[in-house]
């Protein structure tokens, strides 16, 4: 067995993996690197005067990791403009939001043809190499142009559309064939796999095999569903860590009596705030006896400020909430604290247990690992209630949690309704049965079933 390649858009720094600031997919990626002496390359997140493919090596925490520069060319093209102007709003369900223009293409082929001649000399012929989300789809093509003949898989992070709203991409075959070119394509959900299904058949004439298999394209790549997990144990020894309780306590203090419903989330108009404001003013309009008796905090961490389409959603949510709390808010309470900055997650765990709602409710998400933060950092002697969207990828798994609608304003209303009334013998069978799932379908055994299925894909001739 050879060394693992990680290769994705940017790349966690090396360090302590126990930091509080290291996601649970940087933990779970940096624990296979170490097990086969691998590799993580990908974008430094800085800009050059002119591209020189030159590379830069850290290595902490048993990890080697290996960067490039791109230039702001490259930045503007292939990442603010081809991967968050057009896949992004595109995989998400926002073709009203996809921006088509050809220098976005030639800038998003052009910076993989960049990341294969400069990955390349890193390869050795024993290696397996890992491709990531959505910036990097056409990688394995450029690899296998390059004479890489090495398994090579891919995972999609977010969702997959239906064929009609895909087929409305430009050159929307030419990306779907590049897919061909890996050995094995992975996605979040049963549902995005089915959808990429249904395209293979109708548009490209492909026939669905058994074992997950799939051929078009003149292709047999294999295919499957692997939802990705949480750090479960590391997130919980974090939840009953000293910041955590700090945390927890802090939050307690500052309720006064009152009750906490907690969303958290990065500024994206695919996480539906906009809609989960609009829906707690509508349980706040026809619940009179809750004012003054609860408040939503909502943390919305900024990202992609240079893409119109997060300037406005942002513009937006500042006068939603400012409307609401000027419309219900008294001398010593304010129904709604919208907070635009980002908290460890150790922090989050502590504000996490304090509230007796999670309310996550994006309008499409290939996963949302929050609504698996909510249930590991509960008490489980007193846990709060998740709220969770159907189309959240989390919904396949998470069925206890109180699935709702987030386009509807009612469903969502009668849904914390619910769930602050909720009685405790309920909340913790409920939240006994959630928490089971995350323990067992965590982050490593995600990473282990697509390393397997990877693994365990033939070889392709030379």
């Amino acid at each position: 067995m050879g060394r693992l390649i990680v290769i994705s858009n940017r790349v966690s720094p090396p360090g302590d993996e126990h930091g509080a600031s290291v996601g649970g997919l940087a933990m779970a990626l940096s624990a296979a690197l170490r097990e086969h002496n691998g590799v993580w390359f990908g974008w430094s997140g800085r800009t050059t005067e002119t591209f020189t493919g030159h590379l830069s090596f850290q290595r902490g925490g048993g990890v080697t990791v290996a960067t490039v520069d791109l230039e702001e060319q490259d930045r503007q093209e292939y990442y603010n403009g081809y991967a968050n102007r057009t896949l992004w709003p595109l995989l998400h369900y926002r073709i009203d939001l996809s921006a088509y223009e050809r220098s976005f293409d030639e800038g998003y082929s052009r910076v993989n043809a960049r990341f294969a001649d400069t990955v390349l000399p890193l390869l050795e012929p024993d290696d397996f190499i890992w491709v990531h989300d959505y910036h990097l789809i056409p990688l394995g093509r450029e690899l296998r142009r390059r004479g890489v003949g090495a398994r090579i898989g891919f995972f999609l992070h977010i969702p997959w559309p239906p064929r009609r709203l895909f087929t409305t991409l430009p050159n929307h075959a030419e990306l779907v064939q590049a897919l061909f070119d890996y050995d094995l394509v992975g996605f979040q959900t049963q549902d995005a796999l089915s959808a990429f299904q249904e395209y293979v058949t109708f548009e490209a004439g492909g026939t669905i095999g058994p074992d997950g298999e799939v051929t078009a394209f003149g292709r047999t790549i294999r295919l499957g569903a692997f939802p990705i997990g949480l750090d479960t144990e590391a997130f919980v020894a974090a939840a009953e860590g000293e910041a955590a309780h700090a945390w927890r306590q802090r939050m307690e203090t500052s309720l006064a009596g009152r009750r906490m419903i907690v969303g958290v989330d990065r500024l994206d108009y695919s996480k539906g705030l906009e809609e989960r404001f609009l829906a707690y003013e509508e349980f706040l309009t026809r619940t009179p006896e809750a004012h003054e008796q609860v408040f939503l905090l909502q943390i919305a961490t900024p990202s992609r400020d240079e893409v119109p389409a997060y300037q406005e959603i942002r513009a937006r949510l500042d006068g939603v909430s400012g409307r609401i709390n000027g419309a219900f808010a008294t001398a010593d309470w304010v129904p709604i604290r919208y907070v635009n900055r980002s908290y460890r997650r150790d922090e989050l765990a502590g504000i996490y247990r304090a509230a007796a709602i999670g309310l996550v409710t994006p309008l499409r998400d290939g996963m949302n690992l929050v609504a698996k933060e909510y249930v590991a950092a509960q008490d489980p002697a007193d846990p709060g209630v998740l709220i969770l969207s159907q189309f959240a990828g989390a919904a396949e798994q998470m069925t206890e949690a109180l699935i709702v609608n987030p386009f509807s304003r009612e469903d969502m209303s009668d849904a914390i309704r619910r769930g602050l009334a909720m009685e405790k013998a309920e909340r913790l069978r409920r939240w006994e049965t959630l928490m089971d799932g995350v323990k067992r379908f965590d982050v490593t055994a995600w990473r282990d079933a697509f390393v397997g299925a990877l693994l365990a894909a033939p070889l392709r001739e030379a």
